[in-house]
């Protein structure tokens, strides 16, 4: 009975052994830099998708602005 609970222990401890090198890496990139990888990659187009999504929210807003604005302005000095 010790000696299976012994094999079955070892064995347990294989396959741990795989799955923790398989996530780390053994020499090579394993999942986890993987996945930070792509996450960095992710937040750097991120930023950039925010940065296009203010800038193009800013022109329509002073779009707006300005054709309220001018609209005003041609209404009350009587321009029609």
């Amino acid at each position: 009975m010790s000696d299976d609970f012994e094999l079955d222990v070892m064995e347990k401890l294989g396959r741990i052994e795989a799955k923790l090198g398989h996530l780390c890496g053994n020499g090579q990139p394993g999942k986890v830099q993987m996945i930070e990888n792509r996450l960095a990659a992710l937040e750097k187009n991120d930023w950039r998708r925010t940065w296009i999504e203010r800038t193009i929210t800013g022109a329509i807003s002073f779009a707006v602005a300005a054709v309220v604005t001018v609209g005003g302005w041609l209404f009350k000095n009587g321009v029609r």
